[in-house]
């Protein structure tokens, strides 16, 4: 397709399962960036190619904080606070990316692999227990990283059904559909239980992350709550979709379903491969914001204008991915943007690849003969929000 000269509607469609917009090719092997309108803020440019995407992330003339506000363009109707992790630029970035990263260094988040077997083994006996056919988003994608979460932040054993029960509410897969107040009232409440979190260790000092972030005193209790919640967004619907897609995939592609049963040690190779391949995003990354005239992917952006990132599209860029909608779970130098490029690359990488590689052996290790309990075309999947994935998705299995 001609890129267009005027912003057009973005999404340009409702892709079924993990299909991706065939537009997004078409405009990847266009020239210049395509302006689009979403359906909330203002207009912006798409970035679908691999480099135009790791320029935008990591080039800092491109704001992620400058981008914050009303005229945001997004999918959802809630506006994005300026002062989270995910959010922020510069010197207020950095501090905090920098009290962060030894919790999630490969080495820091090594710690938690042990307790990662034993959340996933335990959730894994209650889906043998109940038996086939069992709804395997709801009694295990959603709750590994929940409760992993948990763990990491500290949030008492006794705590936990009922954060699991706001941290989903907050980030429901519904969500797009839910009125601004009704989101805005939801995060509410999750903060408020995180503000009493986080007063707990003041009187009570504890190894978790949160405690060692009040032991160290650098931030205000509002940034600690701030990053819990980012870390919550970061890190409960995005994994639970992956565990799901990645589930999905293998139970639609049998080769390669067989391909990891036959070697195991192939799957953190493979976790890598359904990173690049299977989308996430249903759309695009947060957007970043020109903060004087740039030129990128053969388009002048203007100082204030807005500019889309869609990893999707850049993760099937032949010309730096040979075959890339081909699935290959031996694919040598995976330059993947899975987890985006530059100063604001997920800083929960680490623990994220950890729990989908444990994740995927452990299920496949306890049901090898795991298999979808309806047609692949029953499936209804999230669509319209930040993420993609099923609603439910129901397996069975040979004894």
């Amino acid at each position: 397709m001609p890129t267009p000269t005027e912003p057009v509607a973005f999404p340009f469609s409702d892709p079924a399962g993990l299909d991706v917009e065939p537009e997004l090719g078409r405009l990847r092997a266009g020239s210049g960036l395509c302006p689009v309108q979403l359906p909330y803020g203002g207009p912006g440019y798409l970035a679908v190619r691999h480099q135009d995407v790791k320029t935008l992330l990591s080039d800092r003339r491109f704001s992620r904080a400058a981008s914050v506000g009303p005229d945001e363009p997004r999918l959802l109707p809630i506006v994005q606070r300026a002062n989270l992790l995910i959010a922020s630029d510069g010197p207020v970035h950095d501090r905090l990316r920098r009290l962060l990263a030894a919790a999630f260094t490969v080495r820091g988040v090594e710690r938690l692999r042990p307790r990662a077997r034993e959340i996933i083994s335990d959730l894994l006996d209650t889906v043998e227990k109940q038996g086939g056919p069992a709804d395997l988003m709801e009694l295990f994608a959603l709750p590994v990283p929940i409760l992993m979460i948990c763990e990491l932040l500290g949030v008492p054993e006794p705590d936990r059904a009922r954060f699991r029960a706001l941290a989903e509410s907050f980030l429901a897969a519904k969500l797009h559909q839910l009125t601004a107040e009704q989101i805005g009232a939801a995060g509410q409440e999750l903060r408020r239980y995180l503000t009493d979190l986080v007063a707990g260790r003041h009187d009570e000092p504890s190894d978790d992350l949160l405690g060692s972030l009040v032991a160290e005193g650098d931030l205000s209790d509002e940034e600690l709550v701030g990053i819990a919640v980012t870390i919550l967004i970061a890190g409960h619907e995005v994994l639970a979709d992956q565990l799901a897609n990645f589930t999905y995939f293998l139970l639609t592609h049998p080769g390669h379903h067989r391909q990891l049963l036959d070697d195991p040690e192939l799957i953190p190779a493979a976790v890598e491969e359904m990173l690049r391949y299977t989308p996430l995003g249903v759309s695009t990354g947060s957007p970043r914001r020109a903060t004087e005239d740039v030129e990128l992917g053969g388009t002048l952006v203007r100082s204030g204008e807005y500019v889309l990132p869609v990893m999707t599209a850049a993760n099937r860029d032949d010309t730096v991915f040979a075959a890339a909608d081909v699935v290959d779970f031996e694919r040598p130098h995976n330059q993947h943007l899975g987890f985006g490029f530059g100063v604001h690359r997920c800083l929960g990488s680490a623990l994220a690849r950890l729990e989908l590689q444990e994740a995927m052996q452990a299920l496949l290790s306890r049901f090898p003969g795991l298999r979808l309990a309806v047609a692949p075309e029953d499936i209804t999947w999230c669509t319209g929000g930040l993420v993609r994935g099923p609603h439910t998705l129901p397996v069975t299995w040979d004894a």
